[in-house]
């Protein structure tokens, strides 16, 4: 009964003196640091248990003076090393060990784990509640008179214990609940929105559209709400696989992986990366730092995904506008000359041509200005369709053209092009022009891609080669001779 009655008094100052503190970290702290001063061990410890990895992690510890920390190195134990414990914890019993040598012969990995930590003797019990909270307490080297009774105390701050651990968590979830619904305002943009931590690859789901779920099989989310979840790069993997275009898929993984994050976002405040969906057309995935590690090192971030294909398409109109004779359809003028030089600047050889249209201003004035548009068009059709793909055909302006074609260097090459262009313009046919024939000018200069010329060069001696064919009558073509 004395003991009893002093176990009571201990257990009512160290409640006294964690409630002093503030935060459910600090009042456990408090409470074990308490016990241990009094029960005058070497340590006292909380391990709680992560069943989904079998593994066990030391959370609390306090230690007497002198005696060293095993706090650091008593993360993710495997449980099995102490399988005989939880056998003993499932039969409502507390683990008791007088004399470590004594589980030499029966537990050997358990006997090493502990002598390694210089325990001779210990007292361990369960720590249950519900499927919430699964873990055990003890302390080691305890004085070897008080062993027996230790037990007795040990069991009846197992209740508190427990207390204090279900405070922890509520609080915990409580402020994550919190984090997560102010991130599910912004995520209201978004298709989805994850809450990752990188140094864990655990995450959250903030929020997933029902179209993504359809592509993971998953009629709705199987989780609780801002639930835990494991191995973020596999999940999102596995998105991407069913939700990506296969031609995006490579660099859209490439995106997510957590291993070079840190280094691609320095100095950045976001990273995206633009693909294209199966159902969605355009998409874009960003990931946003969150916070930062005491050591500097990024720990959460956001990553977002969002559809973007009526801006991506607005975007695109826009370009091509700012890159399109607006008549024609054809490159303008600012496009076609940054596309030459870049052609110029990689040392490609090639043909630079300029045509423009015989008597142009008389068509203009005898048949209106409209008639005048419809020429255009169709010779710069025409010149579209002569020339291949990675050719350069541009409209200079008014009834002026350019084409740059690489590969042409051979005046042979050149005038079975100039013969093809101008077949092809002799069946242009406009109503309005009542037979009219339309009849084209060109000069050309070749580049033998080893000077170091710009569009100005190129044009310059294309026109100089243009001011001979227009001393011709009817189709002619020059090439430019130094």
């Amino acid at each position: 009964m004395e003991a009893l009655i002093k176990y009571e008094l201990v257990i009512n100052e160290a409640l006294k003196s964690a409630l002093m503190y503030d935060t459910p970290e600090e009042q456990i702290i408090e409470f074990i640091s308490f016990f241990g001063r009094h029960i005058g061990c070497d340590r006292f410890y909380i391990f709680e248990d992560n069943t989904k990895d079998h593994v066990t992690n030391n959370t609390y510890e306090w230690c007497a003076e002198g005696v060293s920390k095993e706090i650091q190195n008593l993360q993710c134990v495997d449980m099995d090393i102490i399988s005989w414990w939880y056998e003993t914890f499932d039969k409502g019993e507390n683990i008791i060990i007088q004399d470590i040598e004594s589980i030499k012969e029966v537990h050997p990995y358990t006997y090493h784990t502990l002598s390694k930590q210089n325990v001779k003797s210990l007292v361990v019990c369960p720590i249950r509640y519900k499927e919430e909270i699964h873990a055990f307490f003890g302390v080691d080297n305890p004085p070897v008179h008080e062993i027996l009774g230790l037990v007795t105390f040990l069991d009846m701050i197992a209740t508190m214990v427990v207390s204090f651990l279900k405070i922890r968590n509520a609080q915990i979830k409580t402020k994550r609940e919190a984090k997560m619904s102010g991130y599910t305002a912004l995520a209201q943009i978004y298709m989805s929105m994850h809450y990752v931590n990188v140094q864990t690859n655990q995450f959250h789901i903030v929020k997933i559209k029902d179209e993504i779920l359809k592509f993971l099989g998953r009629d709705a989310l199987n989780s609780k709400e801002y639930d835990i979840e494991d191995d973020f790069m596999l999940h999102i993997q596995r998105i991407h696989q069913r939700f990506c275009n296969p031609d995006y898929l490579v660099y859209a993984l490439d995106f997510i992986d957590l291993n070079t994050l840190e280094e691609r976002m320095k100095n950045h405040h976001s990273i995206d990366h633009v693909f294209y969906g199966k159902i969605s057309g355009w998409c874009r995935s960003r990931f946003i730092p969150v916070d930062f590690d005491e050591n500097g090192h990024l720990l959460h971030v956001l990553y977002c995904m969002e559809n973007i294909d009526e801006q991506k398409k607005r975007e695109d109109k826009l370009l091509y506008m700012a890159q399109t004779d607006t008549m024609t359809g054809i490159c303008n003028r600012g496009t076609g000359e940054k596309m030459i030089e870049r052609v110029l600047k990689n040392k490609v050889s090639g043909m630079m041509c300029l045509v423009d249209c015989d008597k142009f201003k008389s068509i203009n004035d005898t048949y209106g200005h409209m008639v005048g548009d419809e020429v255009i068009i169709a010779i710069a059709n025409t010149l579209q369709k002569s020339c291949r793909g990675k050719d350069v055909v541009m409209r200079l302006g008014g009834d002026e053209f350019a084409m740059f074609i690489p590969g042409v260097t051979q005046q042979k090459c050149a005038k079975t092009f100039f013969k093809r262009l101008f077949e092809n313009v002799k069946k242009i046919q406009i109503d309005a022009l009542e037979g009219k024939e339309i009849i084209i000018s060109l000069g050309a200069c070749i580049y033998d891609g080893h000077e170091d010329l710009s569009f100005d060069d190129l044009y310059y001696r294309a026109d100089s080669a243009m001011y001979e064919s227009k001393k011709k009558v009817g189709y002619s073509a020059t090439i430019y001779r130094k």
